[in-house]
């Protein structure tokens, strides 16, 4: 028996300890606390964090244009000619081995010019005695019309940088979406916390409407009228049905802030969240024009729509120069360099005493220009409809916050008139439980006034969750979230 009960208690105290470690923890976290875990956890987040590195990696790689090129090569020939007789004759046959090396580099210039440093070298065995020769020098061609202000190099680091600004303003966007997000995932659970507790006290006091009235009934201080019980039995009921949809909503949103401010959800799954702070109303002073100015210089997806015009720009740039015709300068200069060997050649060159060089220059024009010309043209179009959409989207933008301010004034009212709603409904339903208690109303009227409090309160944290949403939506459309929420967009 004493082992029976020691195993009981062992049993136990492994369940009680599995208990308490399976048991949800409570955590209270601030709007700025939730914020900055989304900063760090979201997952859109970090996605989005890689288009800025990428773009610069891009940005490098898109100076590939100017990296020299070396090249090193050699070659060993052997030729037999002549002769005659059988299939074992050799009489008159002439034959030679020939060895050739050669080195270069080269490669193009920011103004355009391309360049080659070479050298060449040969050797020749006839069969002998030994001969070599070759040359040493460098040659540069510079465009003065084509590919002169700008050319396919440039035109790509050109690119690569207005991407990198671009992809800098798409991971700003991304921190606005998300923070709005949060912000609003935040409001909505602490209206769904009041609320439940909203639920909870509407139940409460169908509960005790239903117990004062079986108490009147059992005592017999009341008749008990045909239904009376019935119905207050149907609104405990009603209300607990209320209670239990608005758990649910409760464990949604938490899911849902949740899903915003972590990228391991099971390591929250049994954490409950609390939010520090209540639905408070703080009266804010709009300015259209303020907002306006903010909206026209902040906003990410305008800056993005200015920078791919200013790209286009840049793309017209190039089409344009590609219409000239190609006026290439070149030249030359170099030293020579022979003898029995490879010392006397390179010794040759090292005297510098046979000299070469080139000057001239080339022309090359297609008589139509049909290609460069049409591109030129149809870049032009998409330059304008690019500009046309500029200025639907500011347009869109003054609409859009002009509606957020005129959204906000009329919340901050709807806050306070819900407000009365709560305290006149609270007064109806006292004045109307003294008049019932005293047989001068009947239950229906009661339990009506009691729907009109629970809807009356769940609607004024309605209106307070609606105001500091709203207020989050017209700092999201000005671009003013991170500066609102002091958070640090620097891209390293």
């Amino acid at each position: 028996m004493k082992k029976i009960g020691a195993s009981l208690l062992l049993a136990g105290l492994v369940s009680a300890a599995v208990a308490q470690t399976n048991a949800p923890v409570t955590r209270s976290l601030s709007l700025q606390d939730c914020i900055a875990e989304a900063l760090k956890h979201n997952f859109d987040v970090r996605v989005e964090r890689y288009e800025p590195q990428k773009s610069l990696l891009d940005l490098h790689a898109a100076y590939a244009g100017y990296d020299p090129t070396f090249n090193l090569s050699g070659t060993h020939y052997h030729n037999e000619v002549g002769g005659f007789g059988g299939t074992s004759g050799t009489n008159g046959v002439a034959q030679s081995d020939d060895n050739s090396f050669s080195s270069g580099l080269g490669g193009t210039l920011p103004l355009g010019t391309t360049y080659a440093l070479s050298g060449q070298i040969a050797d020749y065995y006839n069969p002998a005695p030994e001969s070599a020769s070759g040359q040493i020098g460098v040659s540069a061609t510079q465009p003065l019309l084509q590919n002169f202000w700008i050319d396919k190099t440039r035109l790509a680091i050109s690119a690569a940088k207005n991407a990198l600004k671009n992809s800098e303003q798409g991971l700003r966007a991304q921190l606005i979406t998300t923070v709005t997000a949060v912000e609003n995932a935040f409001y909505e659970l602490i209206f769904a916390q009041e609320n439940l507790q909203v639920q909870q006290q509407a139940l409460d006091l169908s509960q005790t409407q239903l117990d004062q009235d079986r108490q009147r009934v059992q005592i017999g201080s009341i008749a008990e009228r045909a239904g009376t019980i019935e119905q207050d039995e149907a609104q405990v009921a009603q209300n607990r049905a209320a209670l239990i949809a608005a758990q649910y909503t409760l464990a949604s949103d938490e899911n849902a802030l949740k899903n915003f401010i972590t990228d391991d959800y099971l390591q929250w799954h049994d954490v409950d969240i609390e939010p520090a702070g209540t639905l408070e109303a703080v009266r804010q002073f709009f300015d259209v024009q303020d907002s306006w100015s903010k909206g026209l210089s902040a906003r990410p997806d305008l800056l993005q729509a200015k920078l791919t015009l200013e790209q286009q720009g840049i793309q017209l740039k190039y089409d344009r120069n590609q219409i000239f015709p190609q006026l290439n300068l070149t030249g030359s200069y170099g030293y020579n360099g022979a003898g029995n060997g490879y010392n006397d050649t390179f010794g040759q060159y090292a005297t510098a005493n046979r000299p070469f060089y080139s000057y001239g220059a080339a022309l090359s024009m297609p008589l139509s220009n049909i290609g460069p010309r049409n591109n030129y043209k149809a870049d032009k179009a998409v330059e304008q409809q690019y500009l046309l959409k500029l200025k639907q989207l500011e347009q869109n933008i003054m609409v859009q916050i002009d509606d957020d301010v005129k959204l906000c004034k009329s919340d901050w009212e709807s806050v306070q008139a819900s407000k009365q709603q709560r305290i006149y409904a609270e007064a109806a339903l006292n004045a109307e439980q003294k008049k019932y208690s005293v047989g001068k109303s009947t239950t229906f009227t009661v339990l009506q006034l009691q729907n009109n409090l629970t809807a009356a309160r769940s609607q004024e944290i309605r209106e307070l969750a609606n105001y500091n949403k709203d207020l989050a939506t017209l700092a999201q459309d000005e671009g003013s979230t991170l500066e609102r929420r002091n958070v640090d967009v620097t891209v390293k």
